[in-house]
């Protein structure tokens, strides 16, 4: 009976073990590329851009492939004031659906950089390989809160100009009432010239009626109240 149960036990580890070989093996191994390959990839990659010479980089940006010329941009961009390379830090490989990422964090004397391959998962076929900077929180942070200033302060000045604009509708408005008043003034007064003109006229024309009256009346030795005034022509 002991027998039977160490035999039992027994088997019981040996399919304990081979199981967690096989999950081992099968999380190692995505779609027939092991870890392995995946970080030697990144590797030689992060080798020969850390040893790339001028002439090389130079080679590169004009080999017309574009994710070749992203690369070196984005490396040179983000390698710039990192001070000393200080050797390749942990890799890491994840999957998110059919996307792939191997992960390699390159150690510099400022600050590390991780330089990501994104693949395909169902064809394995890179479309992309990202450089970035990795910050601390202090400094994603600081770098929140600024953002989050500029933001509010752009949103504050926009909201003034809109302010100094409508209160400068203000005095357009003015002028406008004191150009259309003005307007009504000066049509007022034209009005009252062409009025007051026609009578200003009968007035001098009665005047003259009564001189050549008074006129006619001493040369005849006649009085005036006969005299009748039909019409007036003027002569110009």
């Amino acid at each position: 009976m002991k027998k039977k149960i160490w035999l039992v036990l027994c088997m019981c580890l040996c399919l304990m073990m081979f199981a967690a070989c096989g999950s081992k093996k099968e999380e190692d191994t995505y779609n027939g590329i092991t870890k392995e390959q995946l970080m030697t990839t990144c590797q030689s990659t992060v080798d020969t851009l850390e040893n790339m010479t001028d002439e090389q980089k130079k080679a590169y940006l004009s080999s017309g492939d574009e994710m070749t010329v992203n690369l070196v941009n984005r490396f040179a961009e983000a390698r710039s004031d990192l001070g000393e390379y200080q050797g390749l830090g942990e890799f890491e490989v994840t999957k998110s659906g059919k996307t792939l990422t191997a992960a390699q964090t390159v150690n510099y004397e400022t600050r590390p950089i991780i330089v990501t391959y994104v693949l395909d998962y169902n064809s394995m076929q890179v479309t992309d390989i990202t450089v970035d900077a990795v910050y601390t929180t202090g400094e994603k942070m600081s770098k929140a809160g600024l953002n989050t200033i500029m933001c509010i302060a752009t949103v504050f000045a926009v909201l003034v100009i809109i302010s100094l604009v409508i209160y400068c509708f203000r005095f357009i408005h003015m002028a406008e009432e004191k150009h259309k008043n003005k307007k009504e003034s000066q049509t007022v007064q034209t009005s009252d010239v062409e009025e007051t003109a026609p009578v200003e006229e009968v007035q001098d024309d009665l005047e003259l009626v009564a001189v050549i009256a008074a006129a006619i009346a001493a040369a005849t030795g006649t009085s005036t109240d006969g005299f009748v005034v039909r019409s007036i022509k003027r002569r110009k």
